[in-house]
């Protein structure tokens, strides 16, 4: 379970969707537990948003940890290069980490893998050389995920207290060039590659939710996350804080709104260029203004992502 203290069991759906845990092959390591499954579901759920609607489009990497991305990326050079990138985001979270990969493990990104410990690796497929380097880390848990062409599951479930929760799984991504420029200033073509990448890993984060990503025509990847913090502004202060030098130059996804200024005065600060958010707060034209007076691009999705 959870804890060592509770006990846990694993339902596999009638209706599997577009990846299936339940499917998925254990190729290696100790046994799954409670909180592996429900890290490989949202590093998996990351890693095929950030690839495209075919999952493979885009080679991508996903480091999770506690449900929460501590890394990503994508890159057109191959998937080696996509995990170092979102290695570099913050590998002191990434330690103990899932990664999730669109792509085979080659021999050369096994090797790396091994570098740190991990708790697993789920990829759609791995060669022959990577498979005998993992197995010299006997306890790291590696799995092998099959696409399906059904689609993704259509509903999500919680239990609470007296029943359980139930509601359609959160499909929708806005892309960065739909979403509605509400500045003077747009975004330039890197910048709006950042925004559409920041703002894919965004839905994947606890709310309040920042991401600072950097962004060009070679991949993206993400700088400084701040997750699950009881106000934006300090989400901003965090997602700032884990980017360090890094923060300047880069772009913000925010999963909501700003309810006030001051996300984007401290966005500013660090030398933010570029934000994109939901829009919808009463104070969006002090949150415009405030973005003008810094010269901040921002554009606005209409659609929030909030995640419990």
């Amino acid at each position: 379970g959870e804890n060592p203290h509770q006990q846990a069991a694993f339902y596999a759906a009638p209706f599997p969707g577009r990846v299936s845990l339940a499917d998925a092959e254990v190729l290696q390591g100790k046994e799954l537990s409670y909180n592996n499954l429900v890290d490989l579901d949202a590093a998996l759920a990351l890693v095929l948003d950030l690839s495209g609607p075919s999952g493979l489009s885009v080679p991508a990497a996903a480091i999770i940890k506690h449900t929460n991305p501590c890394g990503a990326a994508i890159d057109q050079g191959g998937v080696l290069p996509a995990y170092r990138a979102a290695r570099v985001a913050d590998p002191v979270s990434a330690f103990g980490g899932i990664v999730a990969l669109n792509r085979a493990v080659t021999d050369d990104l096994a090797s790396e893998l091994t570098d740190t410990f991990l708790e697993c690796v789920i990829a759609p497929d791995y060669t022959q050389g990577a498979l005998a380097l993992l197995a010299g880390k006997p306890n790291l848990r590696v799995l092998r995920y099959h696409l399906a062409p059904t689609g993704p599951p259509e509903l999500t479930l919680r239990s609470v207290a007296g029943g359980v929760l139930l509601q359609t799984a959160d499909l929708q991504i806005a892309e960065a060039a739909t979403a509605v420029p509400a500045t003077r200033r747009q975004p330039d073509d890197d910048e709006r590659r950042a925004l559409d990448f920041a703002w894919r890993v965004a839905k994947h984060v606890k709310s309040n939710a920042i991401v600072l990503c950097r962004g060009s025509a070679v991949g993206s990847l993400v700088v400084g996350v701040g997750a699950g913090q009881m106000s934006r502004v300090d989400s901003v202060r965090l997602a700032v804080e884990k980017a360090g030098d890094r923060a300047a130059g880069s772009v913000l996804a925010s999963d909501a709104f700003f309810p006030f200024r001051d996300g984007v005065d401290a966005a500013a600060r660090a030398g933010v260029t570029a934000i994109i958010q939901p829009g919808g707060s009463i104070r969006d034209p002090e949150v415009i203004a405030a973005a003008d007076e810094h010269g901040l691009a921002m554009l606005m999705t209409h659609v929030r992502h909030f995640r419990h």
